[in-house]
């Protein structure tokens, strides 16, 4: 009888403690892994509660990245992952998707988000199998973040899927989605207004990092350190830039925190009339900081305008 009993105050046990063991289980934090800072910087802003790991720093090159155990690591553990896609990780996400093993986060899954896939892309290049064309992307120039229209629809798109998904994520990411919206939308109209006067303004930069934001800003980059994308600047190419500097010189010449400013260092020493050299943070410095997406556009906005010539009195 003393064992009918013990039985039977386990099961009740068993029986109280499920809903909870269960809600426990519903309410494990959703897991990141993002490909690069600004997309671990979105998911903060729509999934507050998640873990989330960004493979890669404002100091590191996208499109070259090594396939580190590190890195294998925390794709085996993740639900969900955001990158750029548009052959940007190309050269190291499916390397790391092999190794990882896990199913969730393979392309096709509800794991994996490219968010390429929800927006077009500008200068699509004609497929080649080149070794010296350098990072030739044929669906079209990956680096699409730096657009904030863009962005937005990336945002919809990521909140859309993890609705989808995460059904009982959904009314959270829903509300947390609008309010960025908003946000957003009103975001985008200041510096509008701030960066009026960059518009038809010409610039000379180090590969095409910042292509969309040009686009955005009405500017034109008329000069590419790089003889060919990706490929490193040459004294020759260099060169023919400093010849051409005078009939066009451009606001200033700009490189990515993750380029080597040498070259860019040398065409600014040497040309005339004298332009500055801007270095510029080719996505956000801290995903997790608040706001870090305004910030980093605030940050790139400022820095372009503070070229501007000033008004003579």
């Amino acid at each position: 009888m003393r064992g009918v009993l013990h039985i039977a105050a386990v099961g009740l046990c068993s029986l109280v403690l499920w809903p909870a063991v269960a809600a426990a289980q519903t309410a494990t934090p959703v897991r990141v892994f993002a490909c690069e800072p600004e997309w671990a910087a979105l998911a903060h802003e729509l999934l507050p509660d998640a873990q989330v790991f960004s493979a890669t720093t404002v100091l590191q090159d996208p499109h070259h990245i090594e396939a580190r155990p590190a890195l294998i690591a925390q794709l085996r553990q993740a639900d969900l992952a955001v990158c750029t896609g548009g052959g940007l990780e190309a050269g190291w996400l499916p390397a790391l998707q092999q190794r990882a093993g896990n199913a969730r986060v393979q392309d096709g899954a509800k794991g994996m988000f490219y968010a390429a896939s929800h927006v077009s892309l500008i200068n699509p290049q004609a497929a080649t199998l080149n070794p010296f064309a350098g990072d030739v992307h044929p669906d079209g120039n990956p680096h699409l973040h730096a657009d904030p229209e863009r962005l937005a629809m990336v945002a919809r798109a990521l909140s859309a899927h993890v609705q989808r998904h995460w059904p009982a994520s959904a009314a959270a990411v829903s509300a947390r989605q609008a309010a960025f919206e908003v946000r957003w939308s009103s975001h985008i109209a200041q510096l509008r207004q701030r960066a009026h006067g960059l518009k038809g303004q010409a610039v000379a930069a180090q590969h095409s990092s910042f292509a969309y934001l040009w686009d955005w800003l009405g500017m034109q980059q008329v000069m590419d350190l790089e003889p060919r994308p990706g490929l490193p600047p040459t004294p020759s190419h260099l060169n023919g830039l400093l010849q051409r500097w005078p009939a066009s010189p451009p606001l200033a010449v700009v490189v990515a925190s993750h380029q080597d400013p040498r070259s860019g260092r040398w065409l600014t020493d040497r040309a005339q009339p004298a332009r500055p050299l801007v270095v510029l943070p080719a996505t956000v410095t801290q995903p997790s900081a608040p706001r870090a997406l305004e910030q980093w556009f605030d940050h790139l906005v400022d820095n372009l305008i503070r070229q501007l010539p000033r008004p003579t009195p």
